[in-house]
């Protein structure tokens, strides 16, 4: 694979004063997918929020590197500027605010210079719709206000397609997602792949049978118990995750 673009190593992160994350290591290169699997606060989602530079988590010890640049004294909006992406589990409306609109001005602050012209951003926003099935109609509609979850979840993917980031962290982004809305999001993601690092937070193999992982992490309590091929989510699927702690 690529060039590394993140690295965990020792991390433990505490929230109000109780640890969530244990002493975990990860590291993604450019061109993998790796899927991390759980039960509901075994601290998933804490590792993506940690990674992206939510202030409400405390790193107590280890450290997070982004292409080798220690993130610790990196504002959130300079992580996505250096090419950091994070699809919320829950996306927030904003209503009055039109989705063309925050489309526009997010790829302006955060590719800078390199953002296009308004002319080739209508295409290039054009294209992308188009391949995630998305009608016109959403550019005037106000941020997720009203949205299904499956629209969500396709704005989400959205936003990556233009932001073209080369480290992704997509937080159950196939939660309330339809058979078919779930193969379109699942195609956005691997359009982006083979040039960026992904980090897939889960439940179910379902996604993974459209985005096929190079590595399944198992976290529990903290930790990654097992790391293995996808063929560990089968595993999961059938057994739970009780013969793991045993």
């Amino acid at each position: 694979m690529g060039d590394e673009v993140l690295s965990i190593d020792g991390l433990h992160v505490s929230v109000d004063g109780t640890e969530i994350i244990k002493g975990l290591s990860l590291t993604i290169n450019i061109g993998e997918i790796h899927a991390i699997m759980g039960r509901n606060g075994a601290g998933k989602s804490t590792l993506a929020n940690v990674v992206m530079g939510h202030p409400a988590y405390e790193i107590t010890a280890g450290t997070i590197a982004f292409k080798g640049v220690d993130l610790d004294e990196m504002e959130v909006f300079e992580r996505a500027r250096a090419g950091m992406f994070l699809s919320f589990q829950y996306p927030a409306s904003i209503p009055g605010v039109q989705v063309g609109t925050f489309l526009r001005k997010s790829v302006s602050s955060v590719r800078g210079n390199s953002a296009p012209s308004a002319r080739d951003f209508r295409k290039e926003l054009m294209g992308h719709m188009d391949s995630l099935n998305m009608d016109k109609s959403f550019l005037s509609r106000y941020v997720n206000d009203g949205f299904s979850g499956g629209e969500k979840k396709r704005l989400e993917i959205l936003q990556m397609l233009l932001l073209n980031p080369s480290l992704a962290l997509l937080d159950e982004t196939d939660s309330g997602l339809d058979i078919d809305a779930l193969r379109v999001v699942a195609d956005g993601i691997n359009s982006i792949a083979p040039e960026a690092g992904c980090l897939l937070i889960t439940h179910y193999q379902r996604l993974l049978e459209h985005v096929k992982p190079d590595f399944v992490h198992v976290m529990i309590d903290g930790r990654i118990v097992r790391t293995g091929s996808a063929e560990l989510a089968g595993e999961l699927e059938a057994k739970g995750y009780d013969w793991l702690e045993a």
